[in-house]
């Protein structure tokens, strides 16, 4: 199944500066779309603000990628609802079609079958609220979570039972190469779209287009998606430029643009 990449930034890479410095550096380094960054840059319950920057990003002609919220799937109790539609709110003000949430604060393997069980309930929900207003939810794939193994988020997606839910995928640095190809393949067309980075070793390095090659062949979820770039080494607009360069060469080089 081909797969196409739109590449583009996520706000919270420059969460000190303002949106329109984040719309220049993207614009300048020839990237097309913006994840904007709940507490970053958009505030929960923020309509007006979320309308600004909707406005900002389409004047400078870039795309909408998704709304970066921080919910924590499960931990909210009887606020749930209220809490996650104030997240909401700010997405559907956005022009957002995807909002991130985070499953849990737990990894998995400290996670007991009451917790996967709470978290599960807490995405169903929330899944149905955000697909009234015609947005994904996507979970992010990240340590300390319930997506920290490929076994894991699978099987909460399988627990949370819901058509709207699916995955925003970034390379642990606990799994191995070979296991993040096997976790974006297992996604299919769950996985919606990529955070873009290399850490070697645990640390920031320059992104490493090899590596990025994998990720992008190993996608199977057919049509366009976003190559989103989070951490830059330093958090330099140097280092940001350099990996721009190598994520647009990869991207349109390759043939993976669409």
């Amino acid at each position: 199944m081909s797969t196409a990449w739109i590449p583009g930034v996520v706000s919270v890479t420059f969460r000190d500066k303002s949106p329109e410095d984040v719309i220049r550096l993207a614009k300048a380094n020839g990237l097309e779309a913006v994840e904007w960054s709940e507490n970053a840059h958009i505030q929960p319950d923020d309509p007006e603000g979320a309308a600004r920057i909707r406005r900002l990003t389409e004047e400078a002609g870039l795309k909408i990628a998704a709304y970066g919220s921080y919910y924590r799937v499960g931990e909210y109790g009887d606020q749930a609802e209220e809490t996650f539609r104030r997240s909401l709110v700010s997405a559907c003000a956005l022009g957002a079609d995807v909002i991130r949430v985070w499953a849990g604060v737990k990894a998995s393997a400290d996670a007991d079958p009451e917790d996967r069980l709470r978290v599960a309930r807490d995405a169903h929900m929330i899944a149905s609220m955000a697909a009234e207003k015609g947005v994904r939810i996507a979970f992010e794939w990240h340590k300390n979570t319930l997506t920290d193994t490929n076994e894991s988020a699978m099987q909460l997606l399988k627990d949370a039972n819901h058509p709207n839910l699916y995955c925003l995928w970034q390379p642990t640095v606990a799994l191995t190469p070979a296991q993040r190809v096997e976790g974006v393949q297992l996604l299919g067309d769950r996985l919606v779209n990529y955070h873009v980075y290399s850490w070697p070793d645990g640390k920031r390095g320059p992104l490493n287009a090899a590596e990025w090659k994998l990720y992008l062949d190993a996608a199977q979820c057919g049509g366009s998606h976003y190559a989103l770039m989070e951490f830059v080494r330093d958090n330099t607009e140097e280092q940001f430029a350099s990996d721009a360069k190598t994520l647009n060469d990869l991207i349109r080089n390759g043939g993976y643009y669409g």
